[in-house]
């Protein structure tokens, strides 16, 4: 029984761990796009490009922007990497579009 208990604790342990790290980077994930989102709309508004990508930058550590007109919309597409543990860096991208010119 010692030897299968020396063997389940640390998958448990290690199951546990991969479900934390999956969480949080969906979360992650859902404030970078949430930080494209009111990106887009800044540039949208008119705002400077700066500030639009302080928004980002600052809603995600580490998160980085551009910005590209289509048409009569102005897109913003952020990206960063979340690092999960020591080993893994998991890739994140976000893009949301706002109307040119709106209030």
């Amino acid at each position: 029984m010692a030897a299968e208990l020396a063997l389940a604790v640390p998958a448990v342990v290690l199951a546990l761990l991969m479900g934390v790290g999956a969480l949080s980077a969906a979360a992650c994930q859902v404030s970078l796009q949430d930080a494209a989102a009111d990106a887009a709309r800044l540039l949208g508004r008119g705002e400077d490009a700066g500030r639009a990508f302080a928004v980002v930058s600052t809603a995600v550590g580490g998160a980085t922007a551009r910005s590209e007109q289509r048409g009569d919309l102005v897109c913003v597409t952020a990206s960063t990497s979340f690092q999960v543990g020591a080993l893994v860096r998991i890739p994140l991208g976000a893009e949301s579009c706002a109307l040119a010119g709106g209030l």
